[in-house]
């Protein structure tokens, strides 16, 4: 792979360590240098390192099915399970890419085929608004949606540096695997891959968004503004952008620009089929630093009637009501954010604020009590918010 732009030939090599993903390097490729790039574990054991991941299981799952199920044509499967991928029919499309690779373990084509398909089955792309910390989002198995998609993203990375062995991944391909760092946290890894991937293919907006994004989480704030307004020159419609870039104007201090941005997004969004709550909280929660409560009163509402399940809403829409003295409205709203989000302090301080000015004593103090618990012992909310 030569780009012209001094990159040269890279693979990827993911060091994993006891909670498996350490570090993310690039490694130049000299000749046979492809087979020099394994997943190492801690023991030096490649199966164990994927087992680790979540990833051991299926596939031995995969082989097991493989073997009593073979086909005559297993070049078959491939085209196949591009097909059932493109239909949204992922469980199908991985178990055709499994089988596949038992058959055509060298395939890069089809491990980085395997990496997005298990990126894309984790929801992982839904990152700019995932959940609240404290959420009780499951998948239809039951399973918690945080530890369910950091295991299908730590299993998508195995999957894409097994076929980096084969051939040198591609723009689209290390977008993915940047967003697979995205997913589990580790900012400064994400925001290399994504840089490496624009460097390759700069006209892909997606990856401008998610650069933006990752900087903004890394609080390198004036450089997510150059991202996100990068992003919105390829693509200005983009609402989630808008949404973004508003965030990251608020943090240099550029207020007005971050309400202009804030309201760009609504409207923006409002022509799209699905509804996003993050301008309506942005925006609200703006106007309440402002001491502007009756203005973000109706935002905080509508952020409430999209996504009610995440206690950050009722949160700041309690807090409105509260600026207000509409003692009620906020007891309700908060006391949600608390059922929500039990192990968080702040709503649990705001409540013993209503419940003091309501003369509930008794009341106020429980909340109090636990909210000085919590304080000091529990994270403030994610930055990867619902």
């Amino acid at each position: 792979m030569s780009d012209g732009r001094g990159l040269g030939r890279v693979c990827l090599h993911l060091l994993v360590c006891s909670d498996f993903v350490a570090a993310a390097i690039l490694f130049p490729l000299g000749i046979g240098a492809r087979g020099q790039a394994p997943i190492m574990s801690a023991s030096g054991d490649a199966q164990a390192a994927s087992s680790q991941a979540g990833d051991g299981g299926l596939a031995a799952a995969a082989t097991k099915t493989a073997k009593t199920e073979s086909s005559e044509q297993p070049d078959a499967l491939l085209p196949e399970a591009k097909s059932l991928l493109q239909k949204g029919m992922l469980s199908d499309a991985e178990r055709a890419l499994r089988q596949y690779l038992v058959q055509r373990p060298d395939s890069a084509e089809a491990h980085y085929l395997l990496g997005y398909l298990l990126f894309k089955g984790a929801e992982a792309s839904n990152l700019l608004r995932g959940p609240a910390e404290g959420a009780k989002v499951q998948d239809p198995n039951g399973v918690d949606f945080l530890n369910f998609r950091e295991v299908k993203a730590r299993a998508s990375l195995v999957q894409y540096t097994e076929g980096a062995k084969y051939q040198d991944p591609g723009a689209s391909d290390l977008k993915i695997v940047g967003l697979d760092y995205l997913v589990l946290g580790y900012f400064e890894n994400a925001e290399k891959w994504l840089a490496l991937s624009l460097e390759l293919d700069p006209g892909d907006s997606e990856a401008w968004l998610y650069l933006g994004r990752t900087r903004f989480d890394e609080h390198k704030f004036k450089e997510a503004v150059s991202a996100l307004e990068q992003c919105l020159k390829l693509d200005s419609k983009n609402g989630k952008a808008e949404d973004n870039l508003g965030l990251s104007y608020a943090a240099v201090g550029r207020q007005e620009e971050a309400i202009a941005a804030y309201r760009n997004a609504i409207a923006l969004l409002t022509e799209t089929a699905t509804k996003y709550a993050g301008p309506y909280l942005d925006l609200g929660t703006l106007l309440l630093e402002q001491d502007r409560p009756e203005e973000a009163l109706p935002f905080l509402r509508q952020a409430v009637e999209i996504s009610p399940q995440w206690s950050r809403m009722h949160e700041q829409l309690g807090k409105a009501y509260l600026r207000l003295n509409q003692l009620k409205d906020a007891q309700s709203a908060l006391e949600k954010a608390v059922e929500l989000s039990p192990n968080e302090f702040s709503p649990h301080y705001l409540l013993g604020q209503v419940y003091q000015k309501e003369g509930l004593s008794e009341k106020a103090r429980v909340q109090f009590d636990q909210a000085n618990v919590l304080q000091g012992t529990h994270s403030s909310p994610t930055a990867v918010r619902p």
